[in-house]
């Protein structure tokens, strides 16, 4: 099997280490700003809208797999014999009520506004496209459900994610602290490490680490008041992976229920114990291997009852029994093999 790689970028530079595995690499200029702004379809397609991928795509009649339904305006060209082309769409998760679910939680400004007339238009566009192609993954079973009874979706499976672990790690013992991490770019997280700083740790004699990407200054300022609570800016990978095998309780809330959470398998992979919402653990099957709270009374009550008590070898023997199965790479590997050809 050739793998003919076609990527979008902005202003990453090529990766030269994807030559190890592909025949023919091909980068396409995303178009940002107002030359991707369409009226009719989704920011995240029309900025990835090419000609030149179009005719390249043409030149032969190979098996198409597209990741991410960003990558799908190709479908819209009638040049494209959709019956007679092997077309495989590997979703991220409902990208519609992602988006939905990013307006909720925004605070009020033009970019609140771009997260509902994104959800808007992916909704309609996730409905045009979703019988176009021969086969829909998902990621989840619970996005797998959404996209048969509201998209009508017919020929649809579910398709662990490939990750970048092949055992637990998780440390025996007992950590020295508690940990909240992820892009804090996005409004979503800073609305959960604000939360759980004003509300699950405020009075909470319980040291708090919140780690992740770009920090708002108004989160900075936030946790300079609390004497418990410190923030790690935009460490490296190795920097995180320390801080999720070093904390004694890794906490992951959520506001979305859609795809599924690459920071739980993270922790589960690598940290102690976690403690999550039903939003993070909906339709994964994870809920034996998490502590399971539904409001800050009960974050806090866990993290109390936790915060001393030793990770032991019977956890990471159920992680593994959960987890090694489901997100055996070479296993999943060849199912997709079967489903492209």
């Amino acid at each position: 099997i050739s793998i003919h790689l076609h990527c979008f970028v902005n202003k990453r530079e090529p990766q030269l280490i994807l030559q190890e595995f592909c025949h023919e690499i091909y980068y396409y200029k995303r178009q940002t700003g107002h030359k991707g702004l369409s009226y009719q379809l989704p920011y995240i397609v029309s900025s990835r809208n090419s000609d030149e991928l179009v005719e390249n795509l043409l030149k032969d009649n190979y098996p198409i797999l597209a990741e991410g339904i960003h990558c799908t305006h190709f479908l819209l060209d009638n040049r494209f014999n959709l019956e007679k082309r092997k077309i495989v769409l590997r979703l991220h998760n409902v990208e519609s009520v992602y988006y939905r679910q990013l307006f909720q939680t925004a605070p009020a400004s033009l970019k609140k506004l771009y997260f509902l007339a994104e959800s808007l238009l992916l909704k309609k566009y996730e409905a045009s496209v979703v019988n176009k192609v021969s086969l829909i993954l998902t990621v989840s079973d619970a996005d797998k459900d959404v996209y048969r009874k509201e998209f009508g979706a017919r020929n649809i499976a579910n398709m662990p994610v490939f990750i970048g672990y092949n055992e637990i790690t998780s440390h025996e013992g007992v950590g020295c602290f508690c940990l909240y991490h992820g892009n804090l770019s996005v409004p979503e997280n800073e609305k959960a490490a604000r939360w759980l700083s004003d509300y699950v740790f405020n009075d909470l004699n319980i040291p708090f680490v919140i780690a992740g990407k770009d920090p708002s200054e108004k989160l900075l300022r936030s946790v300079k008041t609390k004497t418990n609570i410190c923030l790690v800016a935009n460490p490296d990978d190795t920097e995180m992976k320390d801080l999720i095998s070093k904390a004694q309780i890794n906490i992951i809330p959520s506001m979305n229920a859609t795809g599924i959470k690459l920071k739980l398998l993270n922790v589960l992979y690598n940290g102690r114990h976690a403690i999550v919402n039903d939003a993070t653990v909906k339709g994964t099957g994870f809920e034996p291997a998490c502590h399971v709270a539904g409001n800050a009374s009960g974050f806090k009550s866990i993290v109390a009852q936790l915060y001393h008590r030793p990770f032991t070898e019977e956890e990471t023997v159920l992680r593994n029994n959960l987890l090694q199965n489901v997100f055996d790479n070479k296993k999943n590997a060849e199912r997709l093999i079967r489903w492209i050809w």
